[in-house]
């Protein structure tokens, strides 16, 4: 890890950039609203952590009543486990040896489960756990319309369940069906109609599962794009939401969006005012994550972030805006927030102008 950008009570015009930022206060109403949410629909917060990849923001999230956390990476679920977190969800296949000895290992010290959709995935899984001399949870995860990994809902499923729940090393833990697919769908109609038809597929899934009597512990699935419509459904019992603390670029282009606040930032700084329409920033592509699309400038009328190399932003400047001097901070809201995560080492904690706390961003770079 490199040294923190800032410390404890530095104002923001002080932090060394490229920096990323968290707006405290809409991060805090974000976990709030979540919580509170959930709690009225009846279900369960299992956030995910590929997004934040910390214990701290995995902590402040059971404290509102979060069940545990999903992960995607092993590496991942080891840094939390260590960090503290009792009960993970690898919502994910994992079929290395190397790795499911690891995950077997870990859950000496947590409750660790994981994800499946084929039956020589679930032989590695029992023998990894046979070698540890423990009993590991797998759901079955099944395609809802994302066409990525998952069983066709159908035979198979039950078949694997079956198989899941007849080993004395596993243990039946449910169903995996995330629509993935619908979160940046820009219509509501769009997104109702995609959460409706995994809803019903997922549904008649745990019905068939229960004529052959295997229940659900968990029927996961959702995102920050259509929790409240997975919630809203009597099927799913945990939602797996993860980019609603920080927010982003693109999910400001859903209608509506999500009814959460921005509250991640990367500050940067004006290191070039070459003319009166352009100013370049610090930030660049090593600093943002643009698969999803250039970030944007936060509250500065008629600037825009019009381009990126690797370590500059080109900031273009409207007739009539007001100018960007050298060394001015200017805050990016990222296109995509958990790449642009992976990319630092530090969260600077920013309240009413001023660093109130620094917190390690443990599982960057955690890809294995």
């Amino acid at each position: 890890m490199y040294r923190p950008p800032a410390e404890p009570g530095m104002p923001i015009d002080e932090i060394d950039t490229p920096a990323l930022i968290l707006d405290l206060d809409a991060f805090e109403a974000n976990l709030d609203h979540m919580a509170s949410a959930a709690k009225a629909a009846g279900v369960r917060v299992r956030p995910h952590a590929k997004t934040h990849k910390s214990p701290v923001v995995a902590h402040l999230q059971m404290a509102r009543g979060a069940v545990g956390q999903c992960v995607q990476k092993v590496a991942e679920a080891e840094i939390l486990a260590w960090g503290g977190v009792p009960d993970i969800l690898v919502s994910n296949e994992v079929v290395s040896p190397a790795k499911l000895a690891r995950l077997a290992a870990l859950a000496r010290i947590a409750r660790v489960a994981l994800c499946a959709d084929h039956a020589l995935g679930v032989d590695a899984i029992e023998a990894a756990a046979q070698d540890a001399g423990v009993r590991l949870p797998v759901l079955v995860e099944i395609d809802v319309g994302a066409a990525r990994c998952g069983l066709v809902p159908g035979p198979e499923v039950l078949a694997l369940a079956r198989r899941i729940a007849s080993s004395r090393h596993l243990s039946f833990g449910g169903l995996q069906a995330y629509q993935g697919r619908a979160q940046h769908q820009r219509t509501l109609d769009e997104r109702t109609a995609s959460i409706a038809s995994a809803a019903e597929m997922t549904g008649r899934m745990v019905e068939d599962l229960r004529t052959i009597g295997l229940d659900c512990p968990i029927v996961g699935g959702a995102g920050t794009g259509t929790f409240a419509l997975e919630a809203a459904t009597g099927v799913f019992n945990e939602l797996q939401v993860g980019s609603y603390v920080f927010m982003d670029a693109d999910y400001g282009r859903n209608h509506p969006a999500p009814p959460f606040r921005q509250s991640l930032f990367v500050l940067s700084t004006v290191m070039s005012t070459p003319n009166a329409e352009v100013a370049v920033v610090d930030a660049g592509l090593k600093a943002l994550a643009v698969d999803s699309g250039l970030p944007l400038v936060w509250q500065r009328e008629g600037v825009t972030y019009a381009g990126a190399s690797d370590e500059h932003g080109k900031l273009t400047l409207a007739p009539g805006s007001s100018p960007l001097k050298l060394d001015e901070r200017v805050m990016l809201v990222p296109g995509h927030c958990d790449p642009t995560v992976d990319r630092y080492d530090w969260y600077v904690g920013v309240r009413n102008g001023r660093v109130e706390c620094l917190w390690p961003i443990s599982a960057r770079g955690a890809m294995n």
